[in-house]
């Protein structure tokens, strides 16, 4: 037995953990996932309008490139002299690599990334989301966005395992669709109602299209006297008609109060390799 001499063993006092504390966002935001009849109606009338225009994304495969004995090589080159005219027949048949039309393929927005910058542009009249993106995060921001916009937005399951294999790509988290988009109207048209509404809380006010639209219907059933003096009035307050539309209501918000997290650096405790020093070349 090994017996431990007194005033010989040290007690390590253990770290203090660093905890981060930072303000969080209080409103959780989900998608509204369409199933069902509407589901299957959107997936149909894509699947359709996709294979009517012939979008695609035309890929050359890839050939491994395998290191050739020196009787290799002079058997390649004899045979290559011989069949030059069966290679020359081919590549006239093989597709070029790429999108089928260029200018179809610029009526869409593919992917997260290029769907972000065209909603910060404000270019898209439709967005529709793949239900399979993981973590959920990396499609939450295109809530706030889509609403911020006003461009119906909606999650469909199965987007990306419908739509992909069409346009010749693995995957789709996200498509949308521009305003200049002539090719995919009637499709647009008739998945916008199947969308349902966003629902972001500070978004409870009227916009100045609603306004307008509500003044045009007002004005329908007046009078053409009525309509002149309605119009000088117009004339005269613009600015001040202007500062009344760009001002929020108020009266339904509520506040709530931030949520505080705790942030624990590198909780995993995973230190960085150290850096390889680059050898000096001896002078």
């Amino acid at each position: 037995m090994s017996v431990i001499q007194q005033g010989t063993a040290t007690l390590r006092k253990a770290k203090k953990i660093t905890v981060k504390t930072c303000l969080d966002n209080p409103f959780v935001f989900q998608w509204k996932t369409i199933d069902g009849e509407d589901m299957h109606f959107i997936l149909q009338t894509l699947e359709e309008r996709i294979k009517h225009i012939g979008l695609k994304k035309i890929e050359t495969p890839r050939k491994k490139k395998r290191s050739l004995t020196k009787k290799q090589m002079e058997k390649k080159c004899d045979a290559s002299t011989n069949e030059l005219p069966k290679e020359e027949e081919t590549e006239g048949h093989l597709q070029k690599p790429g999108w089928t039309d260029i200018s179809v393929r610029r009526q869409l927005a593919i992917g997260v990334n290029e769907v972000t910058k065209a909603l910060e542009k404000n270019e898209l009249c439709l967005l529709l989301v793949c239900k399979s993106a993981k973590p959920a995060m990396i499609t939450s921001h295109l809530i706030q966005l889509s609403a911020s916009r006003a461009t119906p937005a909606g999650q469909v399951p199965r987007l990306s395992e419908t739509v992909a294999p069409l346009l010749g790509l693995t995957s789709i988290l996200a498509l949308g669709f521009k305003k200049q988009s002539d090719k995919f109207t009637d499709a647009i048209e008739a998945i916008i109602p199947k969308i349902p509404a966003l629902e972001v809380p500070w978004f409870q006010y009227k916009t100045e299209e609603s306004v307008a639209y509500a003044h045009t219907d007002s004005s329908e059933n007046q009078k053409p006297e009525q309509l002149a003096e309605a119009l000088g009035d117009e004339l005269t307050s613009q600015k001040r008609k202007r500062t009344e539309s760009n001002q929020l209501d108020l009266s339904n918000v509520i506040l709530q109060p931030l949520k505080i997290k705790k942030l624990v650096p590198n909780p995993n405790k995973i230190k960085k390799p150290p850096r390889k020093k680059k050898k000096t070349s001896s002078a």
